[in-house]
C-alpha cells in the first residue's frame, strides 16, 4: 500500500468560493505530503513500509490531484444575463462531467469564474474531492527547488520505486483534438487539459522562456525577430518610469522584475537574476494587476517553435494571442513595409497535420480583425484609401521550407498563386491553427520585408534600414490592438467559432 496523505472526503458545494477553497486544501495537503517525503528521501532516510514488515522494501509515496465534478440530469440551462452570450461555462448535456485541478494559487481567478458559471447555468452542486490521478513528484517541487541535483545516480534511480514520475499517457491532447472518447462509466471532461498536462506545460514554459508562469499575462504577442523584443524592452522600462502607467511591473528572463516607480518590491522579486545566456524562446511581461497585461515571446524561426510555445502557453488560457512578424510579399503591388492582415491561412507547415487535419478551415475572428485594423489606423493616422494602400487583407501561407523559392519545379509558387495568398512566412498559420485547436482567439499582422518573386530580396543594408523604420510602429500597433480588445471586454473574445458542438465547459 502506498503512503498517502490524510484522506479528505468529497464534499458538495453550491458556493464557488467554498469549492475553490476545498480544492486548494486538497492540493496543498498533497504537495506538503510529497515535499516532506522528498526531503526525507534526499536526506538519505530509509522509507520502509512498516505494514509489510519488510525492512529493506522502499515504501511507495503517493498524493493525488483534486477533482471537480458536476452531475446534471437535464439539458436545460438556467442562464443569467451575464452568461447567456458566453460560449463557455456550461456542459453539453446530461451526464457526469469531471476534471482534475492543479495550481489553485495560479488559477484561482480562472477556476472561480468556471465554477461560478457552472453553478449559474445548471443550478446544481459541484463536488470537490481527491482524484485517483497521482501528482508526479517533479511537479511538487517549489519554484527554486533543485532537489535532484543533490542526489547520487543510484538514489535518483530509486526515485522510480518510491515516487510517481510524469506519465505521458495521462497528458495527451485528445480532448482538445476532439478524439477523446470516455470509456464506459468514465465521466466526460470538463476542461481541455488534465492537471498533469497543465503541470507539464508550466514546467516547459519555465525552461523555454526563462520566466515563471505566474508572470504570463492574458494577452500574448509572438514575434520571430529580436528587434521587436528590444523595442518592447525599451517600452517596458519607459512604462515603469511613469507613475500613472496601467502596468505595475516589467519582467524579463531570469524573473528579473522592475516595478513601476513609486511601488514597493513584492515577495519573490529578490530571486530574479539575469541568466548567463537567453533561453530558447525568451518571454517578457508587461504586468497588470488583473493579469490583462501583455506578454511578448521571441519564439525564433519556424513552425516547430511556433507549435512548441503555443502548445504550452495554451494551458494558461489566455484571452488572445497575436503574431507580429515579417513576411515575403507575393504581390507586385506591395511595397516593403506594407502590412498584411491575415483573413485566411494556407498550411504547409506540416507540424499540426496529425492533430488538426488540413481539411479543417481556420476562420478569421472578427473581434481580432477589427481591433488590428483599428490599431493600424490609430497608429499610422491613415484611413480610407490611404490605409488600404499600406495594409492589405488576404491569405497568408506558412511553409516549413525556408528556401521554397529555390525548388526547381515552381510547385510552391503555383500553389500559393492558386490559393490567392498575398504573403508567406513560416509561423503564422501554425499559431492560428493552434489557437483554433486550443480555443484561444488568434490574429496575425505581418510586415512585408522582402519580395522574392519580384527580385526584392533582403540585403544587409536594406534589412537594417527597414527594421529601424518599421519595428517601432509595428509593435505599437500590436500593443494598441491589445488595448482595444481589453476595453471592449474579454468576454466578447471567446468566439463560438472556436467551440465544437460537444464542447468542454471550461473556457
Amino acid at each position: 500500500m502506498p503512503h498517502l496523505p490524510e484522506f479528505i472526503a468529497p464534499t458538495r458545494f453550491t458556493d464557488p468560493v467554498a469549492a475553490l477553497a476545498q480544492a486548494r486544501l486538497i492540493y496543498d495537503a498533497s504537495l506538503t505530503h510529497l515535499r516532506q517525503a522528498m526531503q526525507r528521501f534526499v536526506a538519505g532516510e530509509p522509507l520502509h513500509d512498516g505494514a509489510t514488515g519488510a525492512d529493506d522494501a522502499p515504501q511507495r509515496v503517493r498524493a493525488c490531484y483534486p477533482f471537480v465534478r458536476l452531475q446534471t440530469d437535464t439539458v436545460q440551462r438556467m442562464t443569467s444575463a451575464y452568461s447567456a452570450h458566453l460560449s463557455y461555462g456550461f456542459v453539453a448535456g446530461q451526464g457526469r462531467f469531471e476534471t482534475t485541478l492543479t495550481r489553485p494559487d495560479l488559477y484561482a481567478d480562472y477556476y472561480l469564474e468556471q465554477f461560478t458559471l457552472l453553478l449559474q447555468n445548471h443550478r446544481g452542486e459541484l463536488e470537490v474531492g481527491t482524484s485517483s490521478q497521482p501528482i508526479p513528484v517533479h511537479f511538487s517541487f517549489a519554484e527554486h527547488d533543485h532537489i535532484e541535483g543533490s542526489l547520487s545516480p543510484q538514489r535518483r534511480q530509486l526515485m522510480r520505486d518510491v515516487f510517481d514520475l510524469p506519465d505521458l499517457g495521462a497528458m495527451d491532447d485528445g480532448i482538445a483534438n476532439g478524439t477523446h472518447e470516455p470509456a464506459p462509466g468514465e465521466p466526460h471532461p470538463l476542461a481541455l487539459f488534465t492537471a498533469p498536462r497543465v503541470d507539464y506545460s508550466l514546467h516547459r514554459l519555465r525552461h523555454y522562456t526563462g520566466t515563471a508562469p505566474e508572470h504570463f499575462q492574458n494577452f500574448v504577442l509572438f514575434t520571430n525577430y529580436q528587434f521587436y523584443i528590444d523595442e518592447f524592452v525599451r517600452l517596458g522600462h519607459a512604462a515603469m518610469k511613469d507613475p500613472h502607467s496601467d502596468y505595475i511591473a516589467f519582467v524579463e528572463p531570469g524573473n528579473v522584475v522592475t516595478r513601476r516607480v513609486g511601488t514597493d518590491a513584492a515577495a519573490g522579486d529578490e530571486w530574479g537574476a539575469t541568466p548567463p545566456r537567453l533561453p530558447q524562446m525568451p518571454a517578457y511581461h508587461l504586468v497588470r494587476g488583473d493579469r490583462a497585461g501583455i506578454t511578448m515571446v521571441n519564439m525564433g524561426v519556424g513552425p516547430a517553435n511556433a507549435k512548441t510555445i503555443t502548445d504550452h502557453i495554451a494551458v494558461l488560457r489566455p484571452h488572445a494571442w497575436i503574431m507580429l512578424g515579417h513576411c515575403a510579399g507575393l504581390r507586385n503591388s506591395q511595397q516593403l513595409g506594407d502590412y498584411v492582415l491575415a483573413h485566411g491561412y494556407v498550411r504547409e507547415d506540416h507540424v499540426l497535420d496529425e492533430e488538426l487535419p488540413l481539411w479543417v478551415p481556420i476562420p478569421a475572428l472578427a473581434e481580432i480583425q477589427v481591433a488590428l485594423e483599428a490599431a493600424v489606423r490609430d497608429v499610422t493616422q491613415m484611413s480610407g484609401a490611404e490605409l488600404k494602400r499600406i495594409m492589405r487583407t488576404g491569405t497568408v501561407a506558412s511553409t516549413d521550407n525556408r528556401n521554397w523559392e529555390l525548388l526547381p519545379d515552381n510547385g510552391p509558387q503555383r500553389r500559393f498563386s492558386q490559393s490567392r495568398a498575398v504573403a508567406l512566412d513560416m509561423e503564422s498559420a501554425t499559431i492560428a491553427a493552434n489557437g483554433f485547436r486550443f480555443r484561444v482567439p488568434y490574429g496575425t499582422l505581418l510586415c512585408v520585408s522582402d519580395k522574392p518573386l519580384h527580385g526584392e530580396i533582403k540585403l544587409p543594408g536594406m534589412a537594417n534600414h527597414f527594421y529601424r523604420e518599421r519595428v517601432d510602429q509595428h509593435l505599437r500597433i500590436g500593443i494598441r490592438a491589445v488595448e482595444l480588445l481589453r476595453v471592449q471586454g474579454v468576454d466578447q473574445l471567446h468566439s463560438r467559432k472556436l467551440r465544437s458542438f460537444a464542447e468542454v465547459a471550461f473556457q
